[in-house]
């Protein structure tokens, strides 16, 4: 078994890594990739769920499985977060119904 200090260290790690590698993207591309990036959370939840399945059939106690679906939750919400953020941004670009009518009217009147 890996002893659970050496886990705490990948952790450490890759979090100062990832926010590092974060700090460095243009605003401009954040949320593209962040829409992208959602495919990879929908990897994390199957993973979430495996493990937990392992962990309650194995009866390894309440902890990991407690651990498993806060895991499971909080994939979710970053999916489902991501998706509102791509939505919203796309919104942005789409033009609303009134102009639409006003441009066609105008070309028509015209």
């Amino acid at each position: 078994m890996i002893h659970p200090l050496i886990l705490i260290a990948v952790f450490v790690v890759s979090t100062v890594l990832g926010y590092f590698i974060i700090r460095t993207v243009p605003s401009l591309l954040h949320t593209p990739l962040m829409s992208g990036m959602n495919a990879l959370s929908g990897v994390t939840i199957v993973g979430a769920i495996g493990a937990t399945g392992i962990a309650f059939l194995s009866g390894d106690g309440w902890g990991a499985q407690v651990a498993g679906m806060a895991a499971i939750i909080l994939a979710a919400v970053n999916v489902f977060g991501g998706f509102g953020v791509t939505h919203r941004m796309l919104m942005m670009f789409r033009k609303k119904k009134s102009e639409k009518l006003k441009k066609l009217t105008g070309v028509i009147g015209s």
